[in-house]
């Protein structure tokens, strides 16, 4: 389990040198354009209808805000001068701000609306890049990475993306916008006054940068937790009956209980700090409006200098001048109430443009295969996982099309490594694979691995029917096909005893199956797809001695005319071969047919007289 890399010495993450506070500032404001470039490539006009809305609610909000001093200094000022008021020009002023008003409650509708269609449009595009780039990954992506790390970037990082681009973008167009047109406003009105507001609205902005800047860190590590919390209750659903057959039900509670304090710890680390900006900054805000208000008032009712007199002000340009002084201000203290979604989801974009920019699995072969033979040979093959790791050494190979190749060997002598490299999964590092006389790597990787149909040891049975599960092995089978697979493997019986046959539905990776039939579909699938060659990865392993004599029978007709590479720990799938592979810590030490190897009396013999194979 990898530990979060906190950094920075005993002070804490938020201690870092100027170099690394700029490094990470530079990346964050990468992260930040690319996302915005992301959704404006489809969205240009949508963005724009959003920013033209935005700015007509503004503008109706300062009408509205404007209107006050005019209401006090030109009605109800001179109202309560006169014996008989008459009310009817400030009725039809009300009207209007009135319609003003509707204006800008149509606009907010329509651009809240446009930006929630924006970030679901987003989130769909997002989705789809991930998992396509998903499907181009080499194997080795996932040896690396957990199934829980990345379902936590599909579900989690995606969205905290969609929770920024639906309400921190809108409230950020909002707030420069309104601060543009308030600031005019509030310049016009009293200078003074306007010199107070930006006093505030700078230490308002100091104390955001600074407290942002603390829980930056904070916010990373905590969906680092949460993805490594995700990783391991998917790794305990998976081996839940592993976790009850050794009774470590105890020990992986208390592991759990770790990991997920980490989180819980990162979270309250993040989450302390971003939240107390929106109370600073409040109570900042209203420091900020009773300065003003003392300021304003001994402006309007203060008597003395000519330079009072140049900056004197009305009664109604103070009462205007106080809700302008909320209105520049309250965008900052509405930016501080995001800082956590926008923070959430700069560490989210990183995790998800992490994985959109994972190198792809490289294919440089340009050769189709035209009905391919299945003669595979191996010429002096190195391998290893690593530079620093070799696993394989000189491995030499001579097959003959529609030959049965069995490899046999302790655990990690690299019998799975070596049918890995036949369909390129890896890379080898020395020597040649042919296929048919045509190296391996100047093959087209899907016009390979279409020649070849697998069956591994740890089945997987994908939802749907039966029937659906068998045709995944060739898309354009027919019923009828399918079902001639299933009777080839002898799995006809079991299925036609199931309630609904060929159409039952299976789920949880075919949980009410025993794990023999599964096994069963599994061998099925490959048949189904009828390929030159065929590669069997201890496939009989999950199946009773009884039902593997039913299986054997239907194997031994699915192999002939097919070269057949078998992994096995049973010698009933091993005797029969024409060539027997032994390998010892990634070396061929003995290779012949059965009776050729007993003879020998080396390593075959002493696993035959073992009676197993391991």
């Amino acid at each position: 389990m990898r530990q979060p890399n906190f950094g920075g010495g005993p002070r804490g993450p938020h201690v870092q040198n100027q170099g690394g506070i700029q490094k990470v500032d530079r990346q964050k404001r990468a992260v930040i354009w690319r996302l915005t470039k992301y959704v404006l490539q489809d969205y240009k006009f949508s963005i724009l209808t959003v920013l033209v809305c935005i700015a007509i609610t503004s503008v109706t909000t300062l009408a509205s805000t404007l209107f006050t001093r005019t209401l006090i200094d030109d009605y109800i000022v001179p109202l309560t001068k006169v014996a008989s008021p008459e009310y009817y020009s400030l009725s039809q002023a009300l009207f209007k701000l009135g319609l003003v008003l509707l204006v800008g409650v149509a606009c907010s509708y329509l651009y809240n609306r446009l930006m929630i269609n924006v970030s679901q449009g987003t989130m769909l595009r997002l989705r789809k890049r991930i998992f396509e780039r998903m499907e181009r990954l080499p194997i080795s992506y996932f040896d690396q990475h957990s199934h829980g790390e990345m379902m936590s970037v599909y579900t989690n990082d995606v969205d905290s993306l969609r929770q920024m681009i639906s309400t921190s973008i809108a409230q950020v167009f909002n707030s420069v916008i309104t601060i543009a047109v308030t600031f005019a406003s509030m310049v016009v009105m009293s200078v003074p006054l306007t010199l107070v507001s930006i006093l505030m609205a700078v230490v308002m902005m100091v104390v955001t940068t600074k407290l942002g800047k603390r829980s930056r860190t904070y916010f990373r590590t905590q969906q680092e937790s949460l993805a490594r919390v995700n990783g391991f209750i998917e790794e305990m659903m998976t081996g839940q009956k592993v976790v009850k057959v050794f009774c470590h039900e105890q020990q992986v509670t208390e592991e759990f209980e770790r990991i997920n304090e980490q989180l819980r710890s990162s979270a309250c680390s993040a989450n302390k700090i971003a939240n107390i900006v929106m109370p600073v900054n409040g109570n900042l805000s209203n420091l900020g409006y009773v300065l003003i208000a003392v300021v304003g008032a001994t402006l309007a009712i203060g008597q003395g200098s000519a330079l009072h007199a140049q900056f004197t002000i009305t009664l109604g340009t103070v009462v205007a001048f106080l809700t302008l002084n909320k209105s520049f201000t309250q965008p900052i203290t509405h930016v501080s109430q995001q800082i956590n979604s926008v923070l959430n989801a700069t560490v989210g974009a990183e995790r998800v443009f992490r994985l959109m920019d994972a190198e792809p699995e490289v294919d440089e072969g340009t050769v189709e295969l035209k009905d391919p033979k299945g003669d595979v040979d191996f010429k002096d093959v190195d391998f290893g996982y690593t530079k620093e790791k070799q696993i394989l050494f000189d491995i030499d190979i001579n097959t003959n099309p529609g030959q049965k190749i069995a490899f046999v060997g302790g655990t990690g002598a690299g019998k799975t490594t070596i049918i890995n490299l036949i369909n390129r999964f890896y890379e080898i590092q020395q020597g040649r694979i042919l296929y048919d006389g045509i190296p391996v790597s100047d093959i087209r990787k899907e016009s390979l691995r279409k020649s070849m149909s697998i069956v591994l040891q740890e089945t997987h049975l994908f939802t749907g029917t039966v029937l659906d599960n068998i045709r995944y092995g060739k898309l354009d089978a027919t019923d009828e096909e399918c079902i001639q697979a299933a009777r080839l493997v002898g799995a006809d019986d079991f299925i036609r005893r199931l309630a609904n046959g060929y159409q039952t539905q299976l789920n949880a990776d075919g949980g009410n199956l025993s794990a023999g039939e599964r096994q069963l579909l599994a061998i099925a699938r490959a048949a189904v797809a009828n390929p030159p060659v065929l590669i069997l990865d201890e496939a009989t392993s999950s199946i009773d001695t009884h039902t593997e004599q039913l299986v054997q029978r239907g194997m031994d007709t699915i192999m002939q005319g097919r070269t057949t590479f078998v992994i096995a720990h049973r010698l009933s799938t091993v005797r029969n071969a024409d060539q027997i592979i032994v390998l010892d810590h990634g070396r061929i030490i003995e290779q012949g047919t059965h009776e050729e190897l007993l003879r020998l009396k080396g390593r075959y013999y002493k696993l035959y007289t073992g009676n197993e194979i391991d």
